[in-house]
């Protein structure tokens, strides 16, 4: 059993809820992210750690400018894995990469494979590639003990949450509604319903994600769902406080705020 079964085993056992955090790579740059994935870790249940992508399309604004504001470090994905091993000699929470197919495709999925598991990275969900067209890349994944997560959608017929069940690994992530991310004032109704549509064709953790901005969201949330993600709104907050020399320290406070700490 990898890491990401045992943190939610451990979840389950102790009767608990789970918080994933999400941070684009580089912003504001990769010193700064190293140092984030220490500090998010005691947090977090596992971390949800953004490929910087130029054409980010399921992505709403502050994501987008995070990725430009990191693609401007001029770094590559190796660069990326190489801080997430930094990170991993100090931490046991399970890392994800969060990304777009495209960067991955050009890394090579051989070599990402092999370089993800060495990096101590867990898991991998790629935002637009579907069950149907995964084979290969899953299999990579597999074959190196890393988990392939698959995003499902309110829209998403019990046709295609079966397909998911039959390739996802680790968890599911739930899409709290349709549409890009986010923070909004109030989280769907149909995250809900997804989540106990979701629950009749696997067994899996369900984490719940975009639009949760706020603690009162998180304690929703975790009313029917095993974890919850929560990404732009950590990311705005990172924005607002871009050159602040304490940023880390200040996202730190404000995650103990969100988790209710």
């Amino acid at each position: 059993m990898g890491r990401i079964a045992d943190a939610f085993t451990t979840l389950k056992r102790d009767g608990k809820k789970g918080f994933v955090p999400y941070i684009t790579a580089g912003d504001p740059d990769l010193a700064t992210t190293e140092h984030l994935l220490v500090t998010l870790a005691p947090h977090a249940t596992l971390i949800e750690l953004g490929v910087p992508f130029s054409d980010p399309m399921a992505d709403g604004p502050v994501i987008q400018r995070a990725s430009e504001r990191a693609l401007k470090n001029n770094f590559g994905l190796q660069d990326i894995l190489d801080t997430a091993a930094r990170a991993r000699k100090q931490i046991e929470t399970p890392i994800i990469l969060f990304s777009y197919y495209n960067p991955l495709l050009q890394f090579g999925l051989k070599r990402l494979a092999r370089a993800a598991k060495d990096a101590g990275v867990d898991g991998v969900l790629v935002t637009d590639l579907t069950p149907e067209e995964s084979g290969e890349f899953e299999a990579e994944l597999r074959a190196h003990g890393l988990d392939t997560i698959f995003l499902i959608a309110p829209t998403s017929t019990d046709d295609r949450l079966k397909l998911v069940a039959e390739h996802a690994s680790g968890f599911i992530y739930a899409v709290s509604r349709a549409g890009v991310t986010g923070t909004r004032e109030t989280v769907s109704a149909e995250a809900e319903k997804l989540v106990n549509r979701m629950r009749q064709f696997s067994s899996l953790p369900i984490a719940v994600g975009f639009g949760i901005s706020n603690a009162a969201q998180v304690a929703d949330v975790h009313r029917y769902a095993d974890a919850v993600v929560v990404g732009s709104a950590i990311v705005a907050e990172m924005e607002r406080l871009e050159r602040a020399p304490d940023i880390v320290d200040k996202i730190d406070q404000f995650l103990k705020r969100l988790t209710g700490q």
